[in-house]
Formats: structure tokens, C-alpha cells, sequence
């Protein structure tokens, strides 16, 4: 099976709601599509959408990357020597990870539909079917708990609440308004995307303990880099904390694993570089007795599918993100996860079973 073509799109989807994190304010979902036509006529699909803030890829860079690195590099190779493949996208570029992912995307979901398999039976079939949380962006107290209770309302358990970018006072508000909206039974979630000291996530979260706030875990509450204060942070709390933007590579899980640092780990496919290096992570976290969430960044449906498989074929990963789909006011790609509410269920078509990809009003079939 050897590749003959690779072929770049670029894709933009207004957003419902805006979406506001303690790093960016994103308002539409921006995407490079990868297509991979092979010499049997098999196509694959893959997506990098442009994370400046945490992967450094823009939209520019990621079609470089693909065009000028990759896709020399892959010309005319053969996907049965897969090994190979990845190997060399490792070592291809220092960094880039999200055409990376777009490409390991893309050739995995070639190598399933050779192998007439969905995806996560390729990968291993733990599951067929998950649930995701629901992202409640950081906006005013009053706002987050109106849109903590649309999501409820929609049918979401799970919410995942971003704070970080003011004050802790502040967030402290947000959260105590939203728990009282919304109970004691919905599970919450915090992201502080790296916006909080030390010191603070350390006071914040004992005093959430203290109040009874039922937070299930705490993600990324320091700098990437941080790895001391994280670990300073989980040690000092009881509440899981979960490491996210200071885990892009197997050998960052290693430390983070290593020293105990974090209680959980999200992996997303745009930090790892795509799926081989992910499965690379989750067996580290899982010989370490780590669980894992897998995530996401504003993604379209294909983009969430691919992830969507890759969690859903793991025993370790028990937790989804995968709720970007849903936030955005147009769909474009038709096939994929299908979504009832906040249950999740994987496709039984062949690779990560797309049937077919809207671009700029035509329909490319794959």
C-alpha cells in the first residue's frame, strides 16, 4: 500500500458560543484537513487544528510542515512498513507536533480500513461506546452557572470548568455559583490551563475540599514547565490533579511519572504528535498505575473521531473530552462519532469510518 498523494485543506467553522480559556478566546474552529490517497485507492483522513498558545503550529506552519517535511518524507512510502513510518515522523522535525498528528491520522486510518477494522478494533477494542464531559468556558459566575445548567439540561453529567485567567477569588466565585446551580450529583471538573501559582492552586483547592465543592480533579493548575510546583501542588492536596500542557512526549510522562508529579494525565493526539506516540504514553501511565483522559482542542469531527478511537481502544483512558464538535454551528463532516447527548459511539465502518468531508461547499468523498 504506497502512498501516492497528500493533499492539504484549509477549513473554518463558526463556533455556537465563543470559547474562552485562561489562555484564548477562540470563536471559530480553524482546521488543516490531510487527505492520503494510496496506489489501492484507499483514502485517509486527518486533522491539525492551529493551537498557537500550547502546540506552537499555526495555520501556516502546519501546511509548511506537511508540504515541505512530511510530505517528501512520505512520498511513495509504503504504510506496511508503518514502523518505519512513525519512527521517521518522529525524528522528522523537532516539535510540530500537529501536522504530525494530522499524518499519523491519516495513515492509521489507511492501515484499518485495509485491515476492514473500525479503528479501535485495530488498536485494541477495549470499548465502543463513551462519555463525554461538556466545557463550561470562564465568562463571569452568572454566565457559567446559566451555561453550567443549559449543558445539564442537554443531558451532560460531567462539566468541565475552565478557570485561571483572573484571580483565585474570582474563581472561587465562579465555581461556588456554579456548584449551587447546578447540586451535589453532577460531577465538575477544573481547568486552570496553567493560570494559577503555586501557592494559590494549593490554597484554592484546600479551601474547596474544606467547603465540600466535590471537584473531581484539577488539571494543569501550574506552568508546563513546572514539573516541581505540580507535584508540590498534588502532594499538598487530596483532590486529583491531572497534568495536561506539561505532557506532550513520552519522555515528559516518563518525569511526570518518574517524581510522581500528577495523579492523572491527559493525552491529546495535537500535543503527542498523533496516535502511535499516544499509545506510547498511555502504556507508561498505565505500567505506572497512572490513568489517562484523552482530549482535545477545538476539533471538528474528524479530528475528534481519530481521538475518540484511540481512547476508546484503551482500557487505561477513562475519561473523554471530546465535546468540541458539539460547540460548533455548521457540521461538515458527515460519518465518524455519532452523539446521543453526552454518550459517544464509535463508527463500525472501516479506519475512522468518514464517509464524506464538506470543503467550502463541495463534498469530497473518502
Amino acid at each position: 500500500m504506497i502512498i501516492e498523494q497528500i493533499e492539504t485543506f484549509r477549513v473554518a467553522v463558526p463556533l455556537l458560543k465563543p470559547f474562552k480559556t485562561a489562555l484564548r478566546t477562540v470563536t471559530t474552529a480553524e482546521s488543516i484537513f490531510v487527505k492520503i490517497t494510496c496506489d489501492n485507492g484507499i483514502v485517509g483522513w486527518g486533522e491539525a487544528p492551529p493551537t498557537v498558545v500550547i502546540t506552537g503550529d499555526s495555520l501556516s506552519s502546519i501546511e509548511s510542515a506537511i508540504h515541505h517535511v512530511i510530505k517528501p518524507f512520505l512520498h511513495k512510502k509504503n504504510l506496511f512498513q508503518y514502523e518505519v513510518i512513525f519512527q521517521g515522523l518522529k525524528i522528522l522535525m523537532v516539535g510540530n507536533p500537529s501536522p504530525k498528528a494530522a499524518v499519523d491520522m491519516a495513515i492509521y486510518d489507511c492501515l484499518s480500513q485495509f485491515s476492514k477494522l473500525p479503528l479501535y478494533q485495530f488498536l485494541g477494542g477495549h470499548k465502543k461506546a463513551m462519555e463525554t464531559d461538556f466545557t463550561v468556558s470562564v465568562n463571569g459566575p452568572e454566565e457559567m452557572g446559566e451555561d453550567a445548567v443549559s449543558y445539564i439540561e442537554e443531558g451532560f453529567n460531567v462539566l468541565k470548568v475552565k478557570v485561571g485567567k483572573d484571580d483565585i477569588a474570582a474563581d472561587m466565585e465562579r465555581i461556588q455559583e456554579i456548584r449551587r446551580r447546578v447540586g451535589k450529583d453532577i460531577k465538575i471538573r477544573l481547568d486552570a490551563n496553567q493560570g494559577w501559582t503555586v501557592k494559590d492552586a494549593i490554597r484554592a483547592i484546600r479551601k474547596m475540599e474544606d467547603s465540600d465543592l466535590r471537584i473531581e480533579l484539577v488539571e494543569q493548575p501550574v506552568k508546563a514547565d513546572d514539573i516541581d510546583g505540580l507535584k508540590q501542588v498534588t502532594d499538598a492536596v487530596d483532590t486529583l490533579i491531572m497534568a495536561d500542557e506539561s505532557v506532550f512526549t513520552p519522555k515528559q510522562a516518563f518525569q511526570v511519572l518518574k517524581t510522581r508529579s500528577a495523579d492523572l494525565i491527559n493525552i491529546k493526539l495535537m500535543k503527542a504528535g498523533g496516535i502511535y506516540q499516544a499509545q506510547i504514553i498511555n502504556q507508561l501511565a498505565e505500567t505506572c498505575g497512572v490513568e489517562c483522559m484523552v482530549g482535545s482542542m477545538i476539533e471538528t469531527r474528524l479530528g475528534i473521531t481519530a481521538a475518540a478511537h484511540f481512547a476508546a481502544s484503551k482500557q487505561n483512558i477513562t475519561r473523554f473530552d471530546f465535546d468540541a464538535p458539539l460547540m460548533l454551528a455548521k457540521e461538515i463532516v458527515e460519518g465518524g462519532v455519532q452523539y446521543n447527548s453526552r454518550f459517544i459511539t464509535m463508527p463500525e465502518a472501516p479506519g475512522l469510518g468518514i464517509k464524506s468531508i464538506d470543503i467550502k461547499g463541495g463534498v469530497l468523498i473518502g
